[in-house]
């Protein structure tokens, strides 16, 4: 624990345990996890420091109740998933705030429209239960061939802790749709309202069917990853780590979704100077959440003609943006996760206050006293004069850190927003459509925005290119492609 930290003690502390086959338990071992509130740096609650027992424990007891949960009537499990919306619904409330106070993310800007989201993955998912069909194949009149869609059996989900309520939903609410069972690992720093997510499920559907567990990542994670009885890895989170799963599912030629990290481009052509432009790059680059986002627009290329109007109207709109305690209604902006990711995010602003011919446009570190340096609070941040070759604008940093790059040539903002390991996300803005359809059909990444900066929404094919990851997630194909197999079955009708 650092010393800075400050801790409850008694009952002001919270403990919650992990689900396992039904039980709700704590590890084997006695030992905790402690959780913090960013906001305040106190330490507010524990959860069971799980491992490798309690690992083997969630997927034995999800395997047997795979062998039931898959014979279930797709449109029966359907409606389950439908009243676990319903159950997310009547706790929005309690849950938004457990996410506000563990995450650090405002409740009005964040934590709520998250937990609304989480909502409606599950009745999305759960309308779809009934398109989990085959086709015909027409070989010929004597021959009756179909292919039928199967589950995998136990899906392992790794989630991070950046909007962890969400993250969990979109991968508890397909797999087990599809008729797969789920041992999930929770973030760390933020379990509990996973947790939470947890207690509704249980309320409705068999023992064994969703397990959720609580750990780190070497002492459950891996463990989780590795299993041998393990059908399917789902992973949310860093790409250094998605190398790991990646490796790990190779092993045992398992099926494997990554939705990783992002470096993502947002292109302002020259004839969308405007100030709705400017708010949407304020929502693309996920200042509301401190830009831990993989989607954040982090690398603004500006044409060079409306370079300095559009920064100086970038920087008057988002210090605007009022800092502060998550739990405030007035929040915009919360607090970073944790110590280490904020002295991480410190580090590059440094970093950019250092780099030769850089320029800060707003905000820079943090808040030595004052009320905003009780926690991990950072204002947005914007660089301009940058280039692409910038390690700001090369590395995935998580925080509110903005770089501004200037551009005179079509063709040549398409090279620089492609030059990179990353392809999430892109943002591109511009009345002409011709442009925008071109630029979106040429630039590397798996998820494109047109003059707009929102979220994702249940139905869109949702995932990566490079190494951004594998996979896709939040739709019907998504469902189709990662939680099911396709099985081809033909038979001689004259025999």
């Amino acid at each position: 624990m650092n010393m800075g930290e400050k801790t409850l003690t008694g009952a002001q502390l919270l403990r919650h345990p992990m689900l396992i086959g039904g039980d709700w338990v704590w590890a084997a071992s006695g030992e905790t996890l402690a959780v913090e509130n960013p906001a305040r740096r106190e330490i507010f609650a524990e959860v069971p420091r799980g491992g490798a027992v309690e690992v083997d424990l969630a997927v034995d007891k999800a395997l047997e109740a795979f062998i039931s949960w898959r014979k279930v009537p797709p449109r029966e499990r359907g409606r389950l998933l439908m009243r676990i919306a319903d159950g997310i619904d009547a706790r929005h409330e309690e849950i938004a705030r457990t996410v506000a106070t563990e995450t650090g993310n405002a409740l009005r800007t964040q934590a709520r429209p998250e937990t609304k989201a989480a909502a409606e993955m599950f009745r999305y998912f759960g309308g779809l239960s009934g398109e989990l069909k085959g086709e015909t194949l027409p070989f010929s009149d004597d021959l009756l061939s179909y292919t039928q869609r199967e589950p995998l059996g136990v899906v392992a989900a790794v989630i991070p802790w950046n909007a962890p309520f969400l993250l969990a939903a979109v991968k508890i609410a397909p797999a087990l749709c599809a008729g797969n069972t789920m041992v999930m690992k929770t973030a760390e720093d933020a379990p509990l309202a996973v947790l939470m997510l947890a207690e509704i499920c249980a309320e409705h559907l068999p023992p064994g069917v969703v397990n959720m567990l609580t750990g780190t990542g070497p002492e459950c994670g891996a463990p989780l990853i590795n299993h041998p009885k393990v059908a399917k890895l789902s992973f949310t989170g860093s790409t250094a780590v998605g190398k790991l799963v990646m490796e790990a599912a190779a092993k045992r030629i398992l099926p494997v979704s990554l939705e990783l990290g992002g470096k993502s481009p947002s292109i302002v052509f020259p004839d969308a100077d405007e100030d709705w432009v400017v708010d949407g790059i304020i929502s693309a680059m996920r200042f509301t959440r401190q830009s831990q986002s993989c989607t954040a627009g982090s690398r603004l290329f500006l044409h060079r003609k409306i370079y300095d109007g559009f920064l100086e109207r970038l920087a008057d709109k988002a210090s605007k943006l009022r800092l502060g305690d998550p739990l405030a209604e007035d929040t915009d902006i919360g607090a970073i996760i944790n110590e280490k990711q904020f002295k991480k995010v410190c580090g590059y602003v440094e970093e950019g206050l250092q780099q030769k011919g850089s320029r800060l446009v707003m905000g820079g570190l943090p808040d030595k006293d004052g009320p905003l340096s009780a926690g991990y609070f950072m204002r947005p941040t914007a660089f301009a004069q940058a280039e692409n070759d910038w390690r700001l604008a090369r590395e995935e940093i998580f925080g509110p850190v903005l770089v501004a790059i200037p551009w005179e040539d079509e063709a040549d903002v398409v090279k620089m927003a492609n030059d990179s390991h990353y392809g999430l996300a892109a943002y591109i803005w511009t009345h002409d459509i011709g442009k925008a359809l071109r630029t979106a059909r040429d630039v590397e990444a798996g998820w494109v925005q047109i003059n707009q900066g929102a979220g994702q929404l249940p139905g869109h094919s949702y995932g990566g290119y490079k190494q951004s990851g594998l996979g896709r997630e939040f739709s019907l194909s998504a469902m189709l492609d990662s939680f099911t197999q396709s099985k081809n079955i033909t038979v001689n009708l004259t025999r």
